[in-house]
């Protein structure tokens, strides 16, 4: 009873501290003060504090991470809204999806193991450049740890968010159509929500790309899997 009581008062407190930071975040812009930066963050010192076991803490706060599904999938309306986009650049969005895939899960792995990091390490980091749902379900095939791969997305899609204008200036990308399909390739949630604040454009076209993305690399992971350990 304790311990659901616990797991219930996390629950509340990741809420209103969620919320919270948005207000935070409308007052000062910050990379710092970003809700998904901020708040995980102020959750980790609480829980150390207090001394909540991470066990605890998910035990009511799941319900938090099964609606990432339902919410990555309300992404399908707009670019079902907007299919005159898609038939017009079909080609381009398709080679781009598997240049995207490609490029993401090879350099990952290598990387890892340059620095050799273990196994599941690199089975985790394989599918960070994905949305989470897709991840956790893609690294159960090969083998990845959940909790990894679930920060490793994190981290991919914030620091993605956090420096895609910049590259874009630095590179002189002018088109909406490429700034939207290089956030959701390489940052995913976080990317197309940074792609509508944008334009519908952008934010159509990275909804669109993560999810091909997403389902594409969970189609294949049980090749990646066989052939890259």
């Amino acid at each position: 009873m304790i311990d659901l009581s616990i797991s219930i008062l996390c629950f509340a407190i990741t809420l209103v501290l969620y919320y919270a930071n948005k207000r935070l975040y409308r007052w000062r812009r910050s990379l710092l003060f970003m809700p998904l930066v901020f708040t995980p963050v102020v959750l980790v010192v609480l829980l150390v504090v207090t001394r909540v076991s991470y066990k605890d803490y998910i035990g009511e706060t799941h319900w938090l991470l099964w609606l990432l599904g339902p919410s990555t999938i309300a992404f399908a309306v707009p670019v079902y809204e907007n299919m005159a986009i898609i038939r017009r650049h079909w080609i381009s969005l398709s080679a781009g999806v598997v240049t995207a895939i490609t490029v993401a899960v090879f350099s990952s792995v290598w990387l890892a193991r340059v620095l050799m990091l273990p196994e599941e390490i690199q089975r985790s980091l394989a599918v960070r450049s994905i949305t989470t749902p897709f991840a956790l379900a893609a690294a159960k095939q090969e083998g990845g740890q959940p909790d990894l791969v679930a920060l490793f997305v994190v981290i991919t899609g914030v620091f993605g968010m956090a420096v895609g204008d910049l590259l874009f200036l630095r590179l002189a990308v002018r088109s909406a159509l490429a700034k939207g399909a290089g956030l959701g390739a390489a940052s995913h949630g976080a990317g197309t929500a940074k792609a509508y604040q944008m334009g519908a454009e952008e934010g159509v076209v990275s909804s669109l790309v993560m999810m091909l993305a997403g389902v594409m690399t969970v189609l294949i992971a049980p090749l990646i899997g066989r052939y890259m350990w």
